[in-house]
Parts: C-alpha cells; structure tokens; sequence
C-alpha cells in the first residue's frame, strides 16, 4: 500500500508539472496578442529619400538598403530611382545643379503636398538664382544651423580612449588654397601678414596642389594652419577648419564668422581668431611669440573630444529622415533668397 501511495503521488506531481509547463506555454502564445490589444507600437514605416540628381554631378555610389543605417539612421531608405517620385516621402535637389541648370525640377509631376528639399552646403557667395525658387521648397539642408535639417561640417564628440600625440612640428604656417581671388578678404589678410610670418602655401592657386592623402600629412609638420573661409557668412564654418586644421592635429588661425559661432561649435581655446587682433601685424606677433606650454594648451579638448567630419552626402542626406518626423508640414519658403541672403 505504500509503494502504490508513493506512486500516485509522484504521478499526481508530474502530472501537476505538466499543467505547470502547459500553463506557461499558452500564455507564452498569448503574449503577443495581449501586446497587441494593450497597444504595442507598430512597426516603424520606412522613410523614402529620392535624390533627384547626385551632388556635383558625380555618378551617384551604391545605396543598399542598410545606407542610413551605417549612419545610426534606420528605417530609411535613399534613392535615386526617378520612377519613384509619385511614392517617395520626399524628394531633395541639391542646387549647383539647379544653380547651372544641368538638373530641373518635375513641377509638373510633383505629387500634391510632397515635401521637397533645398540642398547646399555653399555660401551665399557662392550661390546663384534662388530667386526663381520662391514658393517651391518646404525644407532646407545645409549648414546653416537655423535649417530644417542642419549639417554641419564637422563635429565635436567624446573621445574613447586617449588622444595621439600631436604630430611633430618642422614649419610656423601653412596655407591650402586652390581659389585665390584678391577681392576676397582672405587674400588680403594673407597678403598683410605675410611679410611678419612664415606662410608655406599650397594648392593649386601656388601651383603646389597635393593630393588627397597628402593634405593631412602636409599641414601636420605645422604649428598653425590658415583656415581662411573663402567668405563670411552666418555659420559657414567648413573643413579648412574640420579637417585642414582641428583633425590634422594644428593650431587653426580662423577667418569667417564671429567668434562666438566658432564657439557654438569647439572650445573657446581650441582657435586663433583673427577679430582678437588690431591688424595683421599683431596677429602675426602673438603666433611668434607663442611658447611651447603656450601652445599646449590649445590642443587640452583633445583629451576629451575628438574629430567627426560630415563630407559624405550620403550621410547629409540620410539626416532627413532622421529629422521627419520633426520637420514642419505645410511649411513653404517663399522667399528662399532672402532667407538664404541674411
């Protein structure tokens, strides 16, 4: 009578520990249901960019369908497919081909209420016939930091593990220039500093042009580089900072906005701005007289930041989307000249 007791019980325990195990599963099976009704999000739709021409008329690269994703950016989805304008969430024209008139715009086959985007990382110096797009661009990219999808140039983010040391220094200054145009305020300012400084110059306007993986290496041997915006304008803070100077591991001299955007951007003691000096001369005498320690302490943020360059379109372009669904519906500029020109 035991054993049979002893049996019962341990059929009546497995056969608990299957109800148990039953039990789990089914609700296991019910969970995503339960999820549904309880109002679990729904899978994020996918954001269609079509670029309607590729910046500079360049052949556009391979766009996969994970593109954005190397950026951080998922679920969106560029194109350069022209068959897709009727279905695409919007459509982006960069304007040196507006500007030239190589690229024109569908208007007559625009889909009512399709957001278009104005593209351009130019100055307005540089920028021609805006005015025969007024009314026709709800969004704007560029560098700008009052755009809709702001660009910059480059960043500053936070660095993960040491800083490389500096590269060592063999000249004073250096310039990279390729347009050199005397009305430009840059080519003055070179040219009345000059005879107080050591300036190596290079590019293709000192017939000295280097090649792409020559140009860091190059303006690394110095301790300061021009970085000479070819005109000042709100915000336009290009790679001759980024790159030419900040990432080349060089003190960047700068010309362009005020002191305060830089500001907005990199540490107050990371540059050499000209607007802190009287003239070219006592510029010219505070780099000379710039010691060792002195030097220093302009590279300090490298400890803590580091470089990140925005040069791929790809990568400008992937940050729509990460901006739609932000951006202002209904919004038009009407007058994107006079927007672009303050």
């Amino acid at each position: 009578m035991r054993n049979a007791g002893l049996s019962s019980a341990r059929r009546f325990r497995a056969l608990g520990a299957l109800a148990g195990a039953a039990l789990l599963v089914a609700l296991w099976l019910l969970w995503p249901l339960g999820s549904a009704l309880r109002g679990a999000p729904a899978p994020q739709p996918t954001i269609t960019i079509l670029v309607w021409h590729w910046p500079f008329g360049t052949q556009p690269p391979e766009l996969s369908g994970n593109t954005c994703s190397r950026y951080g950016v998922a679920h969106c989805h560029l194109t350069t497919n022209r068959s897709l304008l009727a279905s695409a969430n919007a459509v982006v024209f960069h304007h040196r081909e507006l500007q030239s008139r190589r690229a024109h715009l569908p208007l007559a086959q625009r889909p009512r209420g399709q957001p278009w985007v104005w593209a351009s990382m130019e100055s307005p110096s540089h920028t021609r016939g805006l005015g025969r797009l007024r009314g026709i661009f709800n969004w704007v990219l560029s560098y700008r930091r009052d755009s809709d999808i702001f660009v910059p140039y480059g960043l500053l983010e936070p660095r993960e593990g040491p800083a490389p040391p500096l590269p060592a220094k063999s000249g004073v200054a250096v310039w990279v220039v390729s347009n050199f145009q005397k009305r430009q305020r840059r080519a003055q300012l070179y040219r009345q500093l000059a005879p107080h400084l050591p300036v190596d110059v290079f590019g293709r306007a000192s017939r000295q042009p280097l090649c792409a993986d020559c140009l860091l290496p190059t303006v690394a041997r110095y301790l300061f580089y021009l970085s000479f915006e070819n005109s000042q304008h709100r915000d336009y803070i290009t790679e001759k900072f980024w790159q030419n100077a900040l990432a080349a591991g060089t003190l960047p001299v700068v010309l362009g906005p005020p002191r305060a955007t830089y500001e907005a951007f990199a540490p107050p003691d990371a540059f050499v701005h000209v607007d802190d000096f009287s003239s070219a001369r006592e510029l010219a005498a505070f780099l000379a007289s710039m010691n060792q320690s002195h030097y220093q302490r302009y590279f300090a943020w490298r400890d803590r930041l580091r470089v990140r360059l925005i040069g791929d379109w790809r990568e400008r372009f992937c940050a729509i989307c990460a901006r739609y669904p932000h951006l202002p519906r209904g919004q038009v500029y009407e007058d994107l000249e006079g927007w672009f020109q303050a």
